[in-house]
C-alpha cells in the first residue's frame, strides 16, 4: 500500500481520536440538544457517503457486465444489512441512553457493552474506507483518489463528535479521564483494521468489488436506521436532529462531488 492510502485509512481513526480527547478537558457529557445535533450530523454524513461514495460507484462499475448493473448494488446492499443484523444479534452491546443491553446475555460490565456497541458501529465505516481504496488500487474501477479521500474525510468529520459522545459517557460511568479516552480511542481502532482486511480481501477477488461497495453501504445504512436515528429521536420532540442530518448529508455530498 502506498503512503497516501495508509494516510487515507488512518484519517477516520484520527477523527475518532480527536473527539475522544474531548474527555480530557470537558467536565461532563453534552446536553441532550447537542447530542441530537451531533448524532443527526453523523447520520447525514453516513447516508450521503453510502449513496455517493459506495452505491453509485457500485452500479457504475457493474455497468456493461453480464448481469444487470443494479444487481450487485441491490444484492450487496441487502447482504450488508443482514450481516450487521447478524452481528447485532451475536454480540452483547448497550446503546447510549438505553437501559437494556442487546444481544446474548453476558456478564460484561455496562461500560464494556457500551464500547462493544460503538465498535460494532465502526466496523462498516472501516470496511467502506477499505473497499473504496481497494477500488482505487485496482485501477479499473473509475474511483479516483479524490473520491476515496472524500469518503475518508467525511467519515473522519462525523467520527469527531462520535468520539466525544463515546468517551464522555464512559467518564460519567466512573472511568478516569485517561481510561475513558483510551476506551474511545480503541473503539475507533477497529476502523483501520477493518479497512486493511477489506483491501486485501477485495484485491484477492477484484470481481467482487461492486458487491463489496454496496455491502459497505448496506452495513452503514443499518447503523443509521437501527442505532443513530432512534437515538436522535429519543425524548422530547425536536427538529435539531433533522436539520443537522441535512447539513451532514449536504456536506458529504459536496465533498464527494468536489473531490471526486
Amino acid at each position: 500500500m502506498t503512503k497516501d492510502i495508509v494516510i487515507g485509512i488512518m484519517i477516520p481513526f484520527i477523527g475518532t481520536t480527536g473527539g475522544s480527547a474531548c474527555v480530557l478537558f470537558l467536565k461532563r457529557t453534552f446536553n441532550v440538544s447537542i447530542q441530537k445535533i451531533l448524532i443527526g450530523f453523523a447520520s447525514g454524513v453516513m447516508v450521503a457517503a453510502s449513496v455517493w461514495s459506495l452505491l453509485i460507484p457500485s452500479i457504475e462499475l457493474a455497468a456493461g457486465k453480464e448481469v444487470p448493473a443494479v444487481v450487485p448494488g441491490a444484492a450487496g446492499f441487502l447482504v450488508g444489512i443482514f450481516f450487521l443484523l447478524f452481528l447485532d444479534i451475536l454480540i452483547p452491546h448497550l446503546h447510549m441512553d438505553a437501559d437494556v443491553a442487546e444481544g446474548p446475555k453476558s456478564s460484561l460490565s455496562k461500560t464494556s457493552k457500551m464500547l462493544l456497541a460503538v465498535t460494532l458501529h465502526n466496523i462498516p465505516e472501516g470496511m467502506a474506507v477499505g473497499v473504496i481504496y481497494a477500488g482505487l488500487l485496482s485501477g479499473k474501477s473509475g474511483i479516483s483518489a479524490g473520491a476515496a479521500l472524500a469518503l475518508a474525510l467525511g467519515i473522519a468529520i462525523q467520527n469527531f463528535p462520535e468520539g466525544a459522545i463515546v468517551a464522555l459517557p464512559l467518564r460519567s460511568e466512573g472511568m478516569s479521564r485517561g481510561r475513558a479516552f483510551i476506551g474511545g480511542l480503541f473503539s475507533g481502532a477497529v476502523e483501520p483494521v477493518a479497512a486493511i482486511i477489506t483491501i486485501f480481501a477485495t484485491r484477492a477477488i477484484e470481481i467482487a468489488l461492486p458487491y463489496l461497495l454496496s455491502f459497505a453501504a448496506g452495513a452503514m445504512i443499518y447503523v443509521v436506521v437501527e442505532e443513530l436515528i432512534p437515538e436522535m429521536s429519543q425524548g422530547k420532540h425536536s427538529n435539531l436532529g433533522v436539520i443537522s442530518f441535512s447539513i451532514g448529508f449536504v456536506l458529504m455530498m459536496v465533498l464527494d462531488v468536489v473531490l471526486g
